[in-house]
């Protein structure tokens, strides 16, 4: 019989626990609620307005958070198809299923925030879209995401396509 090791406490390894950033504002919270929400979506293919329902009613978010959270949203799964569509093109090494759920969602929301509704500016959606892939993606997401979101702002053609008029009202900030 093999012979167990001896456990000395003073062999432990102490880990550094790096604490993310908190969010910058209202709606930097609201895109980190909204890739939890994406992800659960498609990840358990979960229907989602209980989805979002559900987060709300646990995380009680300031009314600001969750106003642009359900705009968020309610405008991703509106938009999907045009949205995924984006992706697909200017990500075509990567199927659309191969794409981690956690990258695809933080594309949409970036997608749809400059892209589709218009309201919030290309730099600020793509700076946002790279801190949520550093803060929940892998190693080489941020990479990934600052790169599909580059080409898809730099071809005016599909812009134009991904834009709808019927955004709200809102005004344009972070």
């Amino acid at each position: 019989m093999a012979q167990l090791p001896v456990f000395d406490p003073e062999d432990v390894i102490q880990v550094e626990q790096i604490e993310p950033t908190p969010p910058a504002n209202e709606r930097s919270l609201a895109r980190r609620v909204a890739v939890q929400v994406l992800y659960e979506v498609e990840s358990a293919q979960h229907p989602a307005d209980p989805v979002l329902t559900r987060h709300i009613v646990e995380r009680e978010p300031p009314r600001q958070v969750v106003r642009y959270l359900r705009k968020l949203i309610e405008g991703i799964v509106e938009h999907r198809t045009v949205i995924e569509s984006a992706i697909v093109r200017f990500a075509p090494e990567f199927p659309l299923e191969q794409i981690a759920f956690v990258d695809r969602a933080i594309l949409s929301i970036a997608i749809y925030e400059f892209a589709v509704s218009g309201r919030v500016p290309v730099s600020v959606a793509i700076n946002e879209a790279v801190e949520l892939a550093k803060h929940f993606g892998a190693d080489g997401s941020a990479a990934f995401v600052n790169g599909v979101l580059g080409a898809v702002a730099d071809d005016a053609s599909v812009l134009e396509q991904l834009h709808h008029p019927d955004g709200d009202d809102e005004e344009d900030d972070t």
